[in-house]
């Protein structure tokens, strides 16, 4: 488990070392690849090899509907397990993609995202009907950093959101079908003993939770608030407990906010089993 880290997981570091070197090697020697009839110079200023690139990496990202194909197949077997009530998508017309009826019949939305560490991120609204949000990162791209995206996410882009327009998270959700691969090995699994559960054609381990804080960040009236308890998630508690979640490997995350002169500044800790494994310097707002 990677304690100074803001998620549990690292990239394989042998396989993208692999990626990089095989890249190169692609840049050098990829006219002597086909029977295009090029030499080398006419080759590479034809522009074949980028639009080749551009294609290969267009067919190979995955696209919304595989997203969506992977949350249906959770949610379907979380229903199927009796976690959930019922689910339904939201409609391209909302800025939420799913809503889950959880046991209690309360209400929780779900906000589909990818990496976190785009703009993207930015664009989401809580729904005034639901008693529950959260944000679910889900991000396949192998060469992707999970550190870096995770406290990309959290700290930059969501921080920076919640406290500015007053956008009430309850917590986040990162995990998709790479979690655990051999690009994506997860430490709860090999270290922890986790179990890994098979949905169709996915082998899972748990979802990586992250626990925010029930009010807004204020500096006057609400500067430090408390990250929420998984009992008061229920969606999060229903995807811990569906999938076999440790409670050790649950993350608190923290704002504590104030005026530094004419700026707000927030300081984001992340915990995880007690321990703070990420923490910032106090940071001026600046939404991007």
């Amino acid at each position: 488990m990677t304690a100074e880290s803001p998620i549990p997981c690292i990239a394989n570091a042998d396989l993208r070392k692999q990626i990089e070197k095989f890249a190169e090697v692609l840049k050098t020697e990829a006219h002597k690849l086909g029977d295009h009839g090029l030499d080398e110079k006419e080759f590479y200023n034809s522009g074949l090899f980028r639009g080749a690139v551009e294609r290969v990496r267009g067919q190979y990202s995955a696209t919304m509907s595989e997203k969506r194909e992977f949350v249906r197949h959770v949610l379907n077997y979380m229903q199927d397990q009796g976690a959930i009530a019922e689910w339904q998508s939201a409609g391209e017309a909302n800025r939420h993609d799913y809503v889950v009826e959880l046991l209690d019949g309360k209400k929780a939305a779900i906000e589909l995202k990818g990496c976190l560490d785009g703009n993207n991120t930015n664009i989401f609204e809580r729904p005034p009907h639901v008693q529950e949000f959260i944000i679910w990162s889900v991000c396949s791209n192998p060469g992707a950093s999970p550190p870096h995206n995770a406290w990309s996410g959290i700290h930059t882009r969501l921080s920076a959101e919640i406290i500015s327009r007053s956008q009430r998270v309850d917590g986040l959700l990162i995990w998709d079908w790479a979690c655990g691969t051999i690009g994506r090995p997860c430490p709860k699994v090999s270290a922890g003993g986790a179990p890994v559960t098979t949905i169709g054609p996915f082998e899972l381990p748990p979802p990586c939770i992250y626990l925010f804080p029930g009010t807004i960040p204020a500096p006057r009236n609400n500067p430090t608030p408390a990250p929420q308890t998984l009992q008061q998630v229920g969606i999060l508690k229903a995807f811990h407990e569906c999938f076999g979640g440790s409670d050790h490997h649950l993350h608190q995350v923290g704002f504590a906010v104030e005026y530094q002169g004419v700026e707000t500044v927030r300081t984001t800790t992340i915990t995880r089993d007690g321990n703070v494994v990420k923490q910032s310097q106090p940071s001026a707002i600046k939404r991007t």
